[in-house]
């Protein structure tokens, strides 16, 4: 029986262990200096998916399109964005895999065009990783000079638990009930009401 499933706290090396078992985050963890970019992390979706598989006994990499990586650069052009994207997917082309690069400096640029809301500028990537659209998948990890870190500002239970609960911070409620609907077809999570209330207490995860 899992950690997760057994009820006892899981912590920062729990899920160093559990993601390693993916052998493509595995890989970017391993040589994560090489991405050599500022305040890199990988987020949101294959992390939290390679937990919930983990959770429910499935392969490591099921339901994983991609990979996001995200950086914070003063550098806004769409050309920087471009090339450190195009280097990275060269430099991990043994991956088979995408690799979703986007410097979180420039997200104001371009979200409302895609989705319809105005956003100010982020002072940072964990200011961004604040606002994913789920209390699980707001997350980040890295591992830097062999160091694990962990980015998450609503801790770690409600991704080890299997539960999908609303960041109302930036997500509207279509498109997190359209984000639910799709990981429960693949995940027997548990999905919380839109209109709960809010979980209100950012913490990190602690070893």
């Amino acid at each position: 029986m899992s950690a997760a499933r057994s009820g006892r706290l899981m912590t920062s090396s729990d899920l160093e262990t559990i993601l390693c078992g993916n052998p493509w985050l595995a890989a970017l963890l391993d040589r994560f200096d090489s991405i050599a970019l500022p305040d890199a992390w990988i987020v949101a979706g294959a992390v939290v998916q390679t937990v919930w598989n983990h959770r429910f006994g499935l392969l490591p990499t099921t339901g994983i399109a991609d990979i996001d990586i995200v950086y914070f650069d003063p550098d806004l052009s769409a050309d920087a964005e471009t090339a450190h994207a195009e280097r990275l997917r060269v430099a991990f082309a043994d991956l088979p895999v995408w690799l979703d690069v986007k410097n979180q400096a420039r997200v104001h640029l371009w979200y409302q065009a895609r989705f319809g809301v105005a956003l100010a500028p982020y002072p940072s990537t964990a200011a961004a990783i604040a606002t994913y659209p789920t209390t699980a998948t707001a997350i980040g990890v890295r591992r830097v000079a062999g160091r694990f870190d962990i980015c998450a500002p609503f801790g770690t239970d409600d991704l080890f638990a299997g539960v999908v609960r609303p960041n109302r911070a930036l997500v509207t409620e279509d498109i997190y009930r359209k984000k639910a609907a799709r990981w429960a077809a693949i995940w027997p999570l548990t999905i919380r009401a839109w209109d709960e209330p809010a979980c209100t207490a950012p913490r990190k995860v602690g070893n």
